[in-house]
């Protein structure tokens, strides 16, 4: 089975410790890589099994031309069911019909439904440290498929097969949000101009304005967005940390004196500076990733059976809460993920450890590398499971 890329992988030569100092965040970069690398990801059979298999609803499955979406009514029926409300049903010939004449179709959350590309959101969700989705874009004209814009949003865009060509504008506000108080202004002319080539990464962070023109070939090309953590929303965290204090949970004296409405400024001042410890980015950062929820894979039959995993030590386990935060002290092991907060022996450390990095694992090994019986490895595993953060394969 092809080894899932990794975020060293997409961003070689340069190294991760590199990307993140230099180039997260501050600018665009483009990767060339190997044509056929990332083949393996999505093959074509594997697209059109997508298609036939899943009832897709406009908006996650849509067409755009010249930047403007194609009617869903055009290319899909709505199918009645049995006993209410309809089904989306996709009409192949007016489908294809569309593409050949030059639309771009677009896909969203292709993760949730190939494995492959699951595991690549997965292990790039472990390395980034936020949530990744994946979105994708294939189309085989000259036309393109959105006018020049700015994402909200920071992301790897990896190019599975053929070509496609990028303008890049640059950013014209720093750090804008989808929510803020101006939007920026629209750029000028581009600042580079390039053909992203089969097997290729570009990066483009939050900002920078593009667009993107197909080449009069087939290409089709992944998007994975994922957005950094701001102040803006340690701010927000912080506020609801806040709901603990009287002070901040009282009403404000509107109808008080002058000196009223002063006082009570510098008492919410005082406790909003008290909460604001040389460490908050580092808690509000932990708890972000300890809430983080589990990727969902329910590993039928056995996760439905009394015991949980199927017989043998070659079983292989996949722990699915990709920004799981281990905690060790006194003996003791505390893993906080999905929300909830486990508390173990400290002999479950070396488990925990080699699970949490989310590639498959076998229970003969995770039992070799601790101080625990076969059984009790079984054990402990299986309660892993029932809270949903394992998953057998």
């Amino acid at each position: 089975m092809p080894e899932t890329p990794t975020l060293a992988d997409l961003v070689a030569p340069l190294g991760v410790s590199q990307f993140f100092q230099d180039v997260q965040g501050e600018t665009y970069r483009r990767f060339e890589g190997r044509a056929g690398r990332f083949a393996d990801l999505l093959p074509w059979p594997a697209l059109n099994a997508i298609l036939r298999q899943h009832r897709l609803e406009f908006p996650r499955l849509r067409l755009a031309l010249d930047g403007t979406p194609v009617p869903m009514e055009s290319y899909t029926d709505l199918v009645p069911t049995r006993r209410s409300g309809t089904v989306p049903r996709l009409r192949a010939a007016p489908f294809t019909e569309h593409l050949r004449g030059g639309a771009t179709m677009v896909l969203d959350a292709i993760q949730e439904l190939s494995d492959p590309i699951g595991d690549l959101a997965r292990g790039l969700e472990h390395d980034l440290r936020e949530s990744v989705q994946v979105n994708l874009y294939a189309g085989w004209g000259v036309t393109h498929g959105f006018d020049v814009h700015w994402d909200d949003h920071d992301a790897f865009i990896i190019q599975v097969a053929g070509r496609k060509r990028w303008r890049m504008h640059g950013p014209t506000r720093p750090a804008p949000l989808h929510r803020d108080v101006e939007q920026p202004e629209r750029p000028g002319e581009p600042i580079d101009d390039f053909v992203l080539e089969d097997g290729d990464v570009l990066y483009v962070p939050r900002g920078h304005w593009h667009d993107v023109t197909a080449v009069g070939e087939m290409s089709l090309h992944l998007t994975l967005g994922f957005s950094p953590a701001t102040g803006i929303d340690l701010v927000s965290w912080l506020a609801d940390k806040l709901r603990s204090s009287t002070a901040f949970r009282q009403d404000l004296p509107r109808f008080g004196t002058e000196e009223d409405r002063s006082a009570r400024a510098a008492a919410l001042r005082a406790e909003l500076e008290s909460a604001l410890t040389g460490d908050v980015v580092d808690r509000f950062l932990a708890e972000r990733d300890s809430s983080a929820p589990a990727h969902p894979r329910v590993g039928l039959p056995w996760a439905a059976t009394r015991g949980l995993l199927p017989d043998g030590d070659e079983t292989e386990v996949r722990f699915l809460v990709p920004r799981a935060v281990l905690e060790e002290a006194d003996d003791r092991v505390t893993l906080l993920a999905d929300g909830k907060r486990f508390v173990f022996a400290g002999a479950a450390a070396p488990l925990l450890k080699t699970l949490l990095d989310g590639t498959p694992q076998a229970v003969k090994r995770l039992a070799e590398l601790s101080e625990l019986d076969g059984g009790t490895v079984r054990a402990f595993l299986g309660e892993l499971t029932t809270q949903g953060l394992l998953s057998i394969g």
